[in-house]
């Protein structure tokens, strides 16, 4: 379905043409929303300059030339040269009446300025944990978001490529190995890596500290490792399929989109690291700085002015983060063929990603069009306003705390009037619970911290994920108390204007998700979903549903809630929450 906004450029494309030339066709028409009025365009002032005209002149011309018939009422020119639009509410109704509402895909392609076009392939690189070690609180905003993006993006149209660059190679798998021929391959302190990967990590890391002959057999463990020794090999691929078991536990509880098919580890590159450093010393873009292989970006320097170096090869002739990361842009560009990348990364590595960014485009491996974005995450702050941990100033496990938030819910669950079968109650607890952890981070913007609150997540008011799975149960309890399902095909009329006000507000789906991919920014559809689940509020309250003036009006009051329903689990479903059937 066309958007709103897509709609409204097309036409002022028109006008601008026949009021001033084909050149000025492709000008942005800037439509924003408005107080005043739907929307407005804002055109005209900047203009003006250009055109050696006043922008309310400007504006006057545009409008004799501007084709809303049907549309929207006569526009007015406002202030110094605004143009006010408002829809009929005729058109709003036809529109909707038309149905697909949540069908975005089609009309991605008339997307506003920004959103790319539809059949883009979109890589996005989040989540990333580490093997044999837990994830924390500071995976779920990376996890959260990355994976509300993914979704969003193939509900565009997109094709989404989902890479989880988990850290399973390097320098501490050396000790993890020995330890595990130490504890033995099938023993429960191995097996428990997938319960409890800090445990076992804790414990290799305290005999590499203090027990010299184990940390030396690790070390040339390393070294076995990076030679591509068979057997060491074998063992490293045990640990890293006891980690697997254990990153699935939590992506199922977190109801993310991530599969074992999307692992792609910083091992993938092991063997492509050498001709990375050597296609960067070819270009002449590295030299030996102290020892070590470094690239100097341009424009990126020290505290004292000198350049700032990128070490993609140690002094000792081993590979980092840096090289690995710069490998990666390759394979995405080369292999992936990606359009757009996505880094959906902690915000203190930002300086690291554009300098990798920065070199990949000296390199001539980011070929023009193709975007390569950090999506930076926040931190997750504890009441003191630190990063969130345990008293003990640990990490705070991912897992204890999703598990707490579904406990909680099935507690206020408990206390609620509404009897639930022990198994519905589990699967709304979880709903509610895991829902409610994610909508919190995924409501603020992904770059800013926020304090992590458990009371004010599971809060059944405010811009809470329960008060809107609140909003989907309620519109499923008044469509079961509806006789039939004539109402499913009736025509919507939106004669009063808390109905026309609902209209237009689910009319902006489309608008907020081409946002959201332009910006990356899934915030904004947390707004969205909460100022429409208020609309429907307000619109409940002032017209009658079941028991309206008329079966007429009561069938398009019921359909018209209907679409909300839709609109709100489309939503909700891209930021990966499920609406329960009843609360």
């Amino acid at each position: 379905m066309p958007s709103l906004t897509s709609l409204l450029n097309d036409r002022f494309a028109l006008a601008l043409e026949q009021s001033f030339g084909e050149d000025f066709a492709r000008r942005d028409p800037v439509i924003r929303s408005s107080q005043f009025a739907d929307f407005q365009a804002n055109v005209a002032l900047p203009l003006a300059k250009e055109l050696k005209s006043k922008p309310r002149d400007i504006a006057t011309t545009i409008v004799d030339n501007l084709d809303l018939e049907g549309i929207c009422v006569t526009p007015e020119i406002s202030g110094p040269g605004f143009i006010n639009l408002t829809f009929t509410s005729e058109f709003l109704a036809s529109t909707l009446n038309q149905g697909q509402v949540t069908e975005v895909g089609s009309q991605a392609s008339a997307a506003p300025e920004g959103a790319r076009s539809a059949g883009q392939r979109i890589v996005i690189d989040y989540s990333a944990p580490n093997v044999a070690k837990e994830m924390h609180v500071g995976h779920l905003r990376t996890t959260v978001v990355g994976d509300a993006l993914a979704r969003t993006h193939e509900l565009f149209g997109n094709t989404v490529v989902r890479q989880n660059h988990i850290g399973d190679w390097g320098t501490p798998f050396g000790m993890l190995i020995e330890h595990l021929l130490d504890v033995g391959i099938e023993s429960e302190t191995a097996q428990d890596i997938s319960a409890n990967p800090n445990a076992f990590y804790q414990a290799a890391r305290a005999k590499f500290d203090s027990d010299e002959a184990f940390a030396t057999r690790a070390r040339a463990r390393v070294v076995a490792l990076q030679g591509g020794d068979q057997q060491t090999l074998e063992l490293w691929e045990r640990l890293v399929g006891f980690s697997r078991i254990y990153f699935n536990h939590i992506y199922s509880l977190l109801d993310v989109t991530l599969t074992d098919d999307d692992l792609a580890g910083e091992s993938i590159y092991n063997d492509d690291l050498a001709a990375v450093c050597q296609d960067l010393e070819d270009k002449g873009l590295a030299r030996i700085s102290d020892g070590a292989l470094c690239v100097f970006p341009e424009g990126f320097t020290g505290r004292e002015g000198e350049p700032l170096p990128l070490i993609i090869r140690k002094s000792d002739g081993g590979y980092g983060y840096a090289t690995t990361d710069l490998a990666a842009v390759r394979h995405r560009v080369r292999t992936l063929n990606a359009d757009r990348v996505l880094y959906v990364v902690g915000t203190p590595q930002a300086m690291h990603f554009e300098m990798v960014f920065a070199i990949a485009r000296a390199a001539g491996w980011l070929p023009e069009g193709t975007e390569f974005e950090h999506v930076k995450i926040g931190n997750v702050l504890g009441d003191d306003g630190k990063i969130l941990r345990t008293r003990s100033g640990a990490p705070l496990r991912l897992a204890e705390l999703l598990e707490e938030a579904v406990a909680r819910a099935k507690t206020t669950l408990q206390e609620s009037n509404t009897e639930f079968a022990a198994e519905e109650e589990a699967v709304v607890a979880k709903a509610v619970g895991i829902g409610a952890v994610k909508y919190a981070d995924l409501s603020v913007a992904h770059d800013t911290s926020y304090t992590f609150d458990l009371d004010r997540m599971l809060a059944p008011f405010g811009n809470t994920a329960p008060y809107l799975q609140y909003a989907g149960a309620r519109i499923r309890s008044i469509l079961r108390k509806a006789d039939g399902e004539a109402y499913t095909v009736a025509p919507i009329h939106l004669g009063e204007a808390a109905e026309r006000d609902l209209g237009l507000a689910l009319l902006g789906f489309s608008d907020v998700l081409a946002d959201v991919i332009a910006g990356s920014a899934p915030h904004r559809l947390c707004t969205y979903l909460f100022d429409l689940a208020q609309s429907f509020t307000s619109f409940y309250e002032q017209c009658p549903v079941l028991i309206a003036e008329s079966a007429e009006v009561r069938d398009s009051r019921l359909r018209l809630s209907q679409t909300v329903l839709e609109v709100l689990e489309a939503g909700l479903g891209v930021l990966g929450i499920r609406v329960p059937e009843r609360m």
